[in-house]
């Protein structure tokens, strides 16, 4: 921590913790200077010319005068491509075993020297130098990675490499874990390391959740590169540029830097729904939410005790606005951290949980990894016992700053992690039915500001051994690991709901997330937006972000207003009050703001069975709920350049307002016809549209032929129809849900055209639909078949 750091330490939590916090980390500082090596001569090394090949499943190795080179091509046709002897396992991001070889896929020898791997689905040739291109099977090249180069200390030590890559000139950038302001990634460097930019010293250069999960979209196809390395990081990115016709054309390209650990990589190349069905199948489906989390959620810091939760809850149900769970912050810890909840705030708590649940409302507990060094403490005398801290290269448990000072469980320990599931029995006891992780990583904790553990602190990784530079990145996802397969222990028939700040590949295995603190303003209403999508692409489709802000200023009602309406149609629907936030209920802003809440609220739950549906989907395609608008079509260049707007689902464009004073805007839309959902007005896309934006509502419209699934007026399942165009189909699927259990869920699929003035619905393989049928958008029909157009 520098000086400017020690400053607004000082500013955020005050003189006595600032100063504890510049202490740990000068104490971390010190630590690693006597623990890690110190920087000195190092060598570098290139691949060298291609010395011959050896066959294996799938593709084989390359040898290379000063490195060796392994591809392989799996059945579904993702590549993967190891140098110097880097193989897929082990990982934290893969789930079980990696897919097996294409036995089809064969290495033979290429032109001048090179190798290529031919398989069905892709392409893959290796130059004498060490160069490789993936290609589609017709040969048109996708990304070509320039042979790395790796620097090694000659006194031994973590060996640093660059790779850098090329791509179209067309192609544009996305991904990168919760990196923003926009899902599209513009020229510059993306830090992977992951740290709260709400931590005092902390900049805009980091973020809580990052992923070496790079997507690269272009006309030629587009594909997903994943560099499997939990090492600190840093990706750069240059967008192409065309030469207008003119044959120079600049590629786009892409620098990887990493400070250790293997040079390992995935390529799944395709459509975007191949490519996320693929990474499903490499790092594990999604984890399906309870239903009750696909409603609407509120945030407190929860130091106001009992009194403030029933304050808030009975707040939103004496207004009519609809509320399923309330979370509880650091606030309701004993001493604001640890695993214990204050008996003084919350002297009945399963008296409490029992009567909200009464009312359709869950508690959700957050719950960091720090455990207080007080002896006498159950959990950290259970720790203790059990060895399960992190230990510093001396062998002494790492103390992170404050009074007694913390210490920290070692996630990567499987040993540990079974330990720390089973403290989940005694909130589970107390009523709470979810979890939130607050973790950085255990990296910068927002209470303290500073790296609460050093690079030179030891871990267990799977009992491979290592230090905190590889373990850094994947510590948050372990604890999400941990807390999942303990809840699922304790409560075998209930899917367990857990939200984890931090995490890396592979999370949504264990549930969800949400989106950085951004500043209070239309500025953070658009960033929030863009970590939404930007998370979705890589994998993790149970996210959101806190309404309103969470940092900075409260919101104006008009802001407050249009985020509270984008929310409704995300996964995680989250308002949020607290420290740094202030309150930030509906009725805080205006009777106003609470009738359009209200309307948006009523919405959320009318689509909750198509929320249920997206989630099912999910987990069996890997699909995220919130799309770019370039799903369906990435060749097209408008939808790429467009981040106002997305899809949910397949049926429905949300267009929100993202800007102050907007009553109309204008909403790009894919090829085919879609419907204002409020209206009923139909527009022709592709192209651009002018709609109407009141106050009461954000611009929403429907595919044509789309089958929704809705709350109907009795609380059952209904399905809205929206008619398709003459001589056309439509159709959707319907989840029927079975409860909050593991029980399979069959997915229900529908048709639909019309036939005359009538559209007639089918359910796959039954003669009867089984739901009432409301259609919509006929009277757009009738007017195109008496003028021939609409």
């Amino acid at each position: 921590m520098d000086a400017r750091g020690l400053v607004r330490s000082v500013r955020v939590v005050g003189v006595t913790q600032g100063l504890r916090t510049a202490r740990a980390a000068w104490r971390n500082r010190r630590a690693d200077a006597r623990a890690l090596p110190r920087a000195g001569r190092e060598r570098a090394r290139v691949p060298g010319p291609a010395q011959g090949a050896e066959p294996q499943p799938g593709g084989g190795v390359v040898h290379f005068e000063r490195a060796s080179l392994r591809v392989r091509v799996t059945a579904g046709g993702m590549v993967f491509c190891g140098w110097d002897g880097a193989v897929p396992e082990p990982s934290y991001a893969l789930a079980g075993t990696y897919p097996q070889a294409d036995a089809r896929a064969a290495l033979e020898p290429d032109k001048d020297g090179g190798w290529r791997v031919v398989s069905g689905r892709v392409l893959v040739t290796v130059t004498r130098l060490g160069a490789v291109e993936v290609r589609t099977p017709g040969g048109v090249v996708l990304r070509r990675d320039l042979p790395p180069r790796w620097w090694e200390p000659v006194d031994g030590g973590a060996v640093r490499w660059v790779q850098r890559s090329e791509v179209s000139s067309d192609a544009r950038f996305f991904g990168l874990g919760g990196w923003a302001p926009g899902p599209r990634l513009r020229d510059g460097s993306y830090r992977l390391w992951n740290a709260g930019p709400d931590s005092p010293g902390a900049g805009r250069e980091v973020r809580s959740l990052t992923m070496p999960v790079l997507w690269v979209v272009a006309d030629a196809g587009g594909h997903l590169v994943f560099h499997d390395n939990s090492w600190e990081g840093l990706v750069t990115l240059r967008e192409g540029l065309e030469g207008a016709g003119s044959g120079h054309d600049r590629p786009g390209r892409c620098e990887v830097r990493m400070s250790g650990g293997p040079l390992r990589y995935w390529v799944l190349t395709g459509a975007p729904s191949r490519v996320l069905h693929g990474w499903r199948a490499l790092t594990g489906a999604p984890a399906v939410p309870p239903r009750w989390a696909l409603g609407h959620q509120h945030a407190l810091w929860g130091s106001g005790g009992e009194d403030e939760v029933r304050r808030v809850v009975a707040g939103y149900a004496e207004r009519g606005l609809p509320l399923r769970a309330v979370h509880l912050g650091a606030g309701h810890h004993r001493r604001r951290r640890g695993f214990t909840v204050d008996p003084e705030r919350f002297p009945d708590l399963p008296a409490l949980a029992s009567g909200l649940r009464e009312d359709g409302v869950r508690l959700v507990s957050a719950v960091g990894p720090e455990v207080p060094a007080e002896a006498g403490g159950a959990v950290y005398d259970g720790g203790r016992d059990e060895d399960a801290f992190v230990r510093d290269a001396e062998g002494r448990p790492v103390r992170g700053p404050g009074r007694p000072g913390v210490v920290f469980p070692d996630f990567t320990d499987p040993r540990v992690r079974k330990w720390w599931g089973g403290l989940y029995a005694e909130r589970l006891a107390q009523g709470f039915a979810g979890f939130c992780h607050e973790t950085d990583g255990a990296a910068s904790l927002a209470a303290f500001g500073a790296p609460a553990l050093p690079r030179s602190a030891r871990h267990c990784l799977e009992s491979r051994g290592g230090d905190h530079r590889e373990a850094h990145n994947v510590y948050a996802l372990a604890m999400a690991r941990a807390g999942f397969e303990g809840l699922r222990g304790l409560r075998p028939k209930e899917r367990p709901f857990l939200l984890s700040r931090s995490g890396w590949a592979g999370l949504q295995r264990y549930g969800g997330t949400w989106t950085d603190p951004v500043e209070t303003g239309w500025e953070g209403l658009r960033t929030s937006l863009g970590q939404v999508i930007g998370l979705g692409l890589c994998g993790v489709p149970y996210c959101g972000a806190d309404i309103g802000g969470a940092t900075g200023p409260a919101p104006d009602p008009e802001l407050y207003l249009r985020w509270f309406q984008l929310g409704a149609y995300l996964p995680l629907f989250r308002t949020h009050s607290g420290p740094g936030a202030g309150r930030r209920e509906p009725w805080e802003f205006g009777p106003g703001v609470v009738e359009h809440a209200r309307a948006a609220l009523r919405e959320r739950e009318r689509l909750l069975p198509y929320f249920v549906t997206l989630a099912r989907l999910a987990h069996r395609s890997g699909a995220p709920y919130v799309r770019p608008l370039w799903w369906g079509a990435p060749k097209d260049r408008a939808l790429r350049e467009c981040e106002d707007a997305f899809l949910l689902g397949d049926a429905l464009l949300v267009a929100p307002v993202l800007e102050a004073g907007v009553t109309r805007r204008t909403v790009r839309l894919p090829r085919g016809r879609w419907y204002d959902t409020a209206t009923g007005e139909a527009y022709e896309g592709p192209g651009q549209v002018v709609v109407e934006a009141p106050l009461s509502r954000i611009p929403v419209l429907a595919r044509a032929g789309a089958v929704v699934p809705v709350t109907g007026p009795d609380g059952g399942v209904e399905l809205e129809v929206w008619a398709p165009p003459h001589g056309r189909t439509g159709g959707g699927v319907v989840a029927a849900e079975a409860g909050d259990g593991w029980d399979r869920v069959e997915l229900e699929r529908f048709s639909v055209r019309m036939l005359g003035r009538e559209a007639a619905v089918v359910r796959e393989g039954a003669a009867e639909v089984g739901y009432p049928v409301r259609v919509r958008g006929l009277r757009a029909q009738w007017r195109e078949g008496d003028a021939g157009r609409v």
